[in-house]
């Protein structure tokens, strides 16, 4: 643990015995203001601004030329990050939450037959002792759809269904669903034209309400075009349409496409590669999935990333409609940017890695809870293919300089893989891509996987700012880590 409020005197003394234990970087730490009162901040959790500059370093702030402005949300709280193991493996990770507080992730070939499993974890949001969550599998239909090549779950924001999308390549996709927190599911439905390959697909939803249901959804998948192609139901996932351009019909993005968000104003966003093949874009519609826009992100001074999986921009949608979003650049360090008018301008990009010694980072992904709260999450390399999960939280993201405070959700000497170039390429669970959401109480969430033990997990914040209602209205949660194994 590292101490914020540092009184000069001990400081003093330290110096006549620091050669004893070699050559150490002095750290410049503010004693007054709002940091003094944290207490002890954890070795894995910082504090910093854009460019990894660190907020306890008095002189770093000067140099950068940065005005501390720590009022209102963009104030520091103490935060340590955690992670709770669902007891089974996973691959291409993604979660949901339902307002029952039951957390879910997709677990491939462990459901019945070998079908792709929905794991619920209850008891886990908001708990007070480890002994209070479980974890088990809740898909198990009279005849379970076989197991996909890439498993995927999305639960919609505003109604609670859980919808289980499965890819099955040259054989089309189905999508089933249960209003009922898995008791139940509704028949598998094909939801695609069987006329081109299909790979990487992701799905959502938006609070646009159609004759048939509360809200439209869309999905998309990497198929026989230059840009992914798109299909909408209005009737909550029964049916659905043709499969159409997912962009502008001339654009030549390629078809690998990040997560679809929806919003409260109807839009429906996704990102990835730019229609000239150079940047990162964001893609949004207004009517479903019917018609994509391209609006690029600022991307012309951090490059994109040059990685196997460097293909993507991620997006999220807070509660007031405006876009954050979140891409590796070309030094493969995570950077975001956010738009307050649906995707048309955006700020300029800012670097949120931590100030630590990270050699690269990849597979991000970002959430959003109320208006200017982000969480971000991706894996990095703290030295020698040494792959660790961080989680940098925003609370005001709109400030002229918002704080960042970032943790490290594994212990040192528990990493989440030791494999060459992790980050940059497919490794063991992580697949593709991972995920994240936000729960009611404004805690963020992050589905991955423990690849050395091969177990998915739930990565948080035990304790830290709330991205929803009160900036201090967040629980302590027990730690978990390997125990939870």
């Amino acid at each position: 643990m590292r101490t914020v409020a540092v009184m000069l005197v001990l400081l003093m003394l330290a110096v006549p015995i620091s050669g004893c234990f070699g050559e150490e970087k002095e750290e410049i730490i503010q004693e007054d203001g709002p940091f003094a009162n944290l207490g002890d901040v954890p070795e894995t959790t910082w504090y910093h601004y854009s460019g990894g500059v660190d907020a306890l370093d008095s002189q770093a702030v000067m140099n950068a030329n940065i005005t501390q402005n720590l009022t209102g949300n963009n104030i520091p709280f103490l935060a340590n990050g955690s992670y709770y193991g669902i007891g089974m493996s996973t691959f291409e990770p993604t979660i949901g939450i339902t307002s029952m507080d039951n957390i879910y992730m997709s677990s491939w070939g462990n459901g019945p037959s070998g079908s792709t499993a929905v794991v619920q974890c209850s008891g886990l949001i908001e708990m007070t002792s480890l002994s209070e969550y479980s974890c088990q599998n809740v898909y198990n239909p009279p005849l379970p759809v076989p197991n996909s090549n890439d498993p995927y779950i999305y639960i919609d924001k505003w109604t609670d269904r859980i919808m289980k999308f499965d890819m099955h390549a040259l054989l089309g996709m189905t999508v089933e669903f249960s209003d009922d927190e898995g008791s139940s599911w509704q028949d598998g439905q094909l939801a695609t034209s069987i006329y081109s390959v299909q790979d990487h697909q992701t799905i959502g939803s938006a609070l646009l309400p159609a004759p048939g249901y509360a809200t439209t959804w869309s999905f998309c998948v990497n198929g026989n075009a230059p840009h992914p192609l798109c299909s909408t139901s209005f009737d909550g996932g029964r049916t659905w349409t043709s499969e159409v351009s997912g962009a502008p019909v001339s654009c030549q993005s390629g078809g690998l496409t990040a997560h679809i968000e929806g919003g409260v104003n109807g839009n429906l966003y996704r990102g990835n590669m730019g229609c000239n093949g150079e940047g990162y874009s964001i893609y949004k519609s207004s009517n479903g999935g019917l018609i994509w826009t391209e609006h690029p992100l600022p991307t012309e001074e951090t490059g994109t990333a040059n990685t196997w999986n460097g293909e993507e921009a991620q997006v999220a949608v807070d509660d007031s409609g405006n876009v954050h979003a979140m891409w590796n650049g070309l030094d493969n360090m995570p950077y975001y940017s956010y738009s307050l008018n649906e995707g048309v301008d955006w700020s300029d990009a800012m670097m949120v890695a931590p100030p630590t010694n990270l050699t690269g980072t990849g597979f991000p992904v970002i959430t959003a809870g109320e208006s200017g709260r982000v969480a971000l999450g991706y894996v990095g390399d703290s030295g020698n293919n040494t792959w660790n999960a961080y989680m940098t939280i925003i609370t005001d993201a709109f400030a002229d300089n918002p704080l960042m405070t970032t943790v490290q959700v594994n212990d040192f000497g528990d990493p989440i893989d030791t494999t060459e170039d992790c980050g940059y390429n497919r490794c063991g669970g992580l697949g593709d891509f991972l995920d994240m959401s936000v729960d009611q109480y404004g805690r963020p969430w992050f589905g991955l996987s423990h690849n050395i033990n091969d177990i998915g997990i739930f990565a948080t914040i035990s304790q830290g700012p709330s991205l929803r209602g009160m900036i201090d209205g967040l629980t302590e949660m027990p730690i978990g880590g390997p125990q939870t194994l």
